[in-house]
């Protein structure tokens, strides 16, 4: 935020902006938290309940379908109910579910808890970015987005160091009891956390103008324009502005994202593809089983813990690179730079376990392929951080125009959860069968990726989103 505040737009604006921004960006927090919470959980779950493959892959990528389940009801829910009232279901669902998380009386009870936590994160994955959208003053909406992937990347690390000290107290495994509790049920427990301070906060931000006008509360949005945009700018002409984007448009369904492309409007199917291709990258490989796989390849449980919890710092590293870069350069060449260096280090992590030899019950490789394994999954996170980890949620919250924001909005997120379960429930079997085979076809769908940006996304670098069309 360095350098001289846009005309309109004072210091203590942008403070107030700031505040609020990172408020709702706490469920990104819990998204990544939760993503990431279930890596140091997932070994203790499969001795404890004595499961397969199969059955854990069911029970870890289960909350994605809560999320697509969350997201698919929150564009609506929001253009109802309001963004903080949204939020404040969300953090709800969360906390009750971390609870039951905690104490599961079987692998299937586990998994009902873990759709619960699901939907709350998919509500919070698609009103976040939203809001912040809607609040964020034009000049700074890109970094300001980029708190919701900012808040998601320190979920990840926050939850990767907890589940260490965790794991450490208890003597370096999981299943061992605290409490009269298991390491893992600590661990999933914990959660209950963020969700409080989630729901703490939603209470006191201010409601989006945009869903003020929409709701006939003008002068409730005049307000807070003032608050976030500054007392010059000219707030008639700024409510006249969102009146007239609004105006005579009935609420927003799914409906109105009909279009003779293949049942949707192309933007929309702009934006559920960008959802697919951050997911079809392999991302979350990473953070919800890299601990069991750095195990896989002869790495100890605590040692593969603390080895997750720099890959998070990586990503937050490559997260604030994002925000210093995203309204400087813009979108696009963010996007392809990414792509690139993900197709790269996918390429190198395939070729390294293409090495792996079979070892009891795990695999093991040599040392120059491990060494180069790990090097390339941490320059994997950073090109995925600095470029579509940030970038999605930002185009997601502004490249739709406001009469279908939050409706859009759902249909993205819906699909990027469903994208993620995909990955998430078929890479066990998929690393069982060939783990240099899934690499490749991550790496495959990082080239897609570069492809689509190139010739189908379109910049949105500092222009309002009464513009976007």
């Amino acid at each position: 935020m360095a350098g001289i505040a846009p005309s309109g737009t004072t210091r203590e604006n942008i403070g107030h902006v700031v505040f609020i921004t990172a408020a709702a960006a706490i469920g990104g927090f819990l998204f990544g938290y939760d993503s990431a919470v279930i890596n140091g959980a997932v070994t203790g779950i499969q001795k404890h309940f004595r499961v397969g493959p199969v059955e854990i892959g069911v029970v870890v990528a289960i909350a994605l379908l809560g999320s697509a389940a969350g997201a698919w009801i929150a564009g609506g829910v929001a253009d109802r109910w309001g963004r903080t009232r949204t939020m404040q279901v969300a953090a709800i669902l969360f906390a009750v579910s971390s609870v039951g998380q905690a104490l599961p009386f079987s692998v299937w009870d586990l998994a009902f808890w873990r759709v619960l936590a699901g939907m709350g994160i998919g509500m919070a994955s698609v009103i976040g970015p939203a809001y912040i959208a809607e609040v964020a003053p034009p000049a700074y909406r890109g970094r300001l987005g980029s708190f919701q992937q900012l808040a998601i990347v320190l979920g990840i690390a926050v939850s990767q160091l907890v589940n260490y000290a965790i794991a450490e107290r208890a003597g370096g495994d999981v299943n061992n009891e605290l409490l009269g509790l298991e390491a893992w049920q600590w661990m999933l427990g914990a959660c209950l956390v963020p969700a409080l301070l989630y729901l703490m906060f939603a209470t006191i931000i201010p409601e989006s103008p945009r869903f003020l006008v929409a709701v006939g509360r003008s002068a409730a949005a005049r307000k807070v324009l003032a608050e976030v945009e500054g007392g010059s700018v000219d707030l008639d002409a700024r409510l006249a502005e969102i009146e007239a984007s609004l105006h005579s448009e009935r609420r927003p369904s799914l409906r109105d994202l009909r279009g003779r492309s293949l049942g949707l409007l192309p933007i929309v199917w702009i934006g559920v593809l960008l959802s697919v291709f951050q997911q079809f990258v392999g991302i979350n490989v990473i953070f919800y089983y890299s601990a069991s796989l750095w195990q896989s390849v002869g790495i100890n449980q605590s040692d593969s813990l603390l080895i997750s919890f720099s890959t998070s710092i990586i990503n937050i590293v490559g997260t604030f690179i994002a925000i210093a870069l995203v309204d400087r350069i813009g979108r696009r060449p963010l996007l392809l730079v990414g792509s690139a260096g993900m197709a790269a280090a996918l390429g190198v992590a395939a070729w390294a376990f293409s090495a792996a030899v079979p070892s009891g019950d795990a695999v093991r490789l040599p040392e120059t392929q491990g060494t180069v394994a790990l090097v390339a999954a941490h320059v994997f996170v950073l090109f995925f951080a600095l470029s579509w980890g940030v970038v999605v949620w930002v185009l997601l919250g502004e490249m739709f125009p406001n009469r279908i924001r939050a409706a859009a909005l759902s249909v993205a997120a819906a699909a990027q959860w469903v994208a993620n379960w995909l990955i998430t429930v078929s890479f066990p079997s998929l690393s069982e069968w060939s783990l240099a085979g899934a690499y490749v076809g991550y790496a495959f769908f990082a080239v897609l990726s570069f492809v689509f940006v190139l010739f189908k996304v379109r910049e949105t670098k500092g222009r309002k989103l009464e513009e976007m069309g």
